[in-house]
């Protein structure tokens, strides 16, 4: 979930006249810290951003992009398991084919940087022309005789937290510390500003009919932390109609089945009633705001991760 952090270090480091070069895994054999597509910047001074292991190889990267600089052409080098590195080994076992892509300008950076922004999924495909943004998701493609990939980004997960409580601020700081977009609805006022001096979105909710304050695509997690569950009803109802890949609220048995019937009663399908996740989080029972925070952003990312998104494109 760091392919923002990369592509602003290398748009940054290319501003300011450096050469940079793109390492991206192209394929794993055996176990392996990263998967296929995972992205690394170097810059000619020896910074990089970015980890393509748990910390085994990241010197001989950039010592490989070093020779990328000078050669100026691009390459696929082994790492691990059949590397030419016979004193560089993977502690797993496996190996990683790294490709190693010199970059005239900034500009693959900044496209990548702008479908991020407008939360658009997009692919970055390398071949004998260099890399290239595409305005698409492609599914994962590597051909190792012509040396070209193709690997598609989705959207990272977008946390809309609604309710009230620390548990909302442990919630919000935790998962924009784990790479997710995070926006809170709340009706605590002395909670707003302190949110967004983190530079958190937080915006005052003043009643349960604002619904229109309620805003998602299929990439978001909409999360209902409220105490008082009279607030939920008309807001969760609404959250129920639009693009989510995770809907949860907490609370135990006895409040769910309290909103469940309240949402049947204002005409919700029971396939809708099911698609919310309540007791919400990976372990229950936690009345610590910071524990719940944890169990739940877990739920969420799992989540994000099974979900196969592509099934819904067409």
């Amino acid at each position: 979930m760091d392919i923002k952090q990369v592509c602003q270090f290398l748009a940054g480091a290319i501003d300011k006249g450096q050469r940079c070069v793109l390492v991206t895994v192209v394929a794993v054999e055996g176990s392996s810290m990263r998967n296929p597509g995972t992205i690394m910047g170097v810059a000619e001074d020896g910074s990089f951003e970015g980890s393509l292991s748990g910390g085994c190889i990241e010197n001989a990267v950039v010592a490989e992009a070093r020779r990328v600089f000078d050669a100026g052409a691009a390459r696929i080098v082994r790492f691990g398991a059949g590397s030419p590195y016979l004193d560089i080994k993977l502690p797993c076992g496996g190996g990683l084919d790294l490709h190693f892509q010199p970059l005239a300008d900034a500009g693959l950076a900044l496209e990548c940087l702008n479908s991020i922004a407008e939360r658009s999924p997009f692919s970055i495909r390398l071949g004998p022309d260099g890399a290239r943004h595409v305005s698409e998701w492609m599914p994962a493609t590597f051909d190792a005789r012509e040396g070209t990939a193709t690997f598609g980004h989705w959207p990272q997960p977008l946390l809309q937290i609604v309710g009230h409580g620390a548990g909302v601020e442990a919630l919000a700081v935790l998962g924009r510390t784990h790479g997710c977009s995070t926006r809170i609805l709340t009706p605590d006022e002395r909670m707003i500003g302190g949110l967004t001096a983190q530079g958190i979105e937080a915006t005052l909710l003043e009643r349960t009919s604002q619904t229109d304050l309620l805003a998602s695509d299929r990439w978001t997690a909409t999360i209902f932390l409220f105490h008082d569950h009279d607030w939920e009803i008309d807001l969760m109802r609404c959250a129920l109609e639009q693009p989510h890949f995770y809907l949860g609220a907490m609370g135990g048995r006895k409040a769910h089945a309290f909103r469940t019937d309240a949402l049947s009663r204002k005409g919700l399908s029971d396939e809708a009633l099911s698609m919310i996740r309540a007791p919400i989080g990976l372990f229950h029972s936690s009345r610590d705001p910071r524990t719940l925070a944890l169990s739940t952003l877990g739920e969420v990312i799992r989540t994000y991760e099974e979900t196969r998104f592509e099934n819904d494109l067409g």
